[in-house]
């Protein structure tokens, strides 16, 4: 059985205890958090949890096997490479760390220790996004022309990390996830609309070789939540509305194209639109979260390559330190890896 512990126990730390708690292959044996009042939190919703503010104990516990991070991102390098070093398996809540350089160095720890080292993109493991990477994989959706995300809501402004870094984080995760091809180069633009010393709100282009364009709105201060993608393809395109609570996702047989003619001048050719059936495919039960512990202890198990490794863990952050590059510059487009400024 897996002993875990737990740093950090705010907003995400109780969900990532309860399923711990839960799971069989598992015990949660330790809770560390600075905050008092978050271990009498714990202390009320698992009262046979050993709770201490110092974190450190976590990992000097020859107890504990498996250690789950979920603090604020400037702590995440500091902990898991603690942790790596004391022998211990991580989970460390996204973004993986504060720089890619960070990043990378917990890669190497880990592969030189043998651990599994994952990074909790829980949306990879939602029902919703494992559907849509079948059909993709599957080629049913063809060619992949866009993906056109909106995640908005009115706060919780962080105080670490803008806008970027805290919410269109899981859109670079599951286009990663869902992109046979990395980026050629990013963009943003974004402002600081509240006086937060960092970008509240923020719009994010990724451009690929093929083509293909994504693009991410983000807000901390839209009056209504929406979390709304759209996946257009050239067979077929997707909606995937993460709070519907039924019909997260819908399929459309819909498109467009340009008619076949002799002519070179594109302005004088024909779009032709097809407008086909609509279906909601169903969706198995199980929550995203469970399902990524359990794959977690998996591959503690086995030596497999979590879904959510390290090494995505590091491309995401990547990602995220060109993008914001890019608002440094005004929305000047950077290329990747190497944070070139695009011509």
């Amino acid at each position: 059985m897996l002993g875990i512990g737990l740093i950090g126990y705010g907003y995400w730390g109780p969900n990532l205890a309860r399923v711990a708690a839960q799971n069989p292959r598992a015990r949660l044996l330790a809770i560390a958090d600075r905050d008092e009042a978050a271990l009498e939190r714990a202390r009320r919703q698992l009262p046979g949890t050993r709770r201490t503010r110092e974190w450190q104990e976590i990992v000097d516990n020859p107890e504990i096997s498996a250690v789950l991070i979920s603090t604020p991102v400037n702590s995440h390098f500091e902990m898991a490479l603690a942790a790596l070093s004391a022998g211990k398996h991580v989970l460390v809540e996204k973004p993986m760390a504060r720089s890619s350089a960070q990043c990378a160095f917990l890669v190497g720890e880990a592969a030189q220790r043998s651990l599994t080292l994952m990074v909790d993109h829980t949306f990879l493991y939602t029902p919703a996004v494992r559907r849509i990477k079948e059909m993709t994989d599957a080629g049913e959706l063809g060619r992949i022309l866009y993906y056109d995300s909106t995640r908005i809501n009115l706060g919780l402004v962080q105080r670490d990390v803008n806008v970027v870094w805290d919410l269109a984080v899981h859109d670079l995760a599951i286009l990663d996830h869902l992109f046979e091809a990395a980026p050629q180069a990013i963009s943003a633009n974004g402002g600081d609309m509240l006086g937060a010393a960092h970008e509240t709100l923020a719009h994010v282009t990724l451009y690929y070789g093929d083509g293909a364009m994504a693009h991410i709105n983000t807000n901390w201060l839209s009056p209504v939540k929406m979390r709304r993608t759209l996946i257009g393809g050239t067979r077929k395109m997707v909606v995937y509305d993460d709070l519907e609570p039924d019909e997260k996702l819908k399929v459309y047989d819909r498109g467009a194209a340009l008619n076949a003619c002799e002519t070179e001048d594109r302005r004088a050719r024909l779009v032709s639109y097809r407008t086909g059936d609509m279906w909601a495919p169903h969706l198995p039960l199980g929550e995203a979260l469970a399902i990524e512990f359990e794959h977690f202890a998996d591959c503690i198990e086995t030596g497999a390559r979590p879904l959510t490794s390290g090494s995505m863990g590091l491309r995401i952050v990547e990602m995220l330190e060109a993008a914001s590059c890019s608002l440094a510059q005004r929305g000047q487009p950077v290329e990747l890896p190497r944070f070139r400024m695009a011509s």
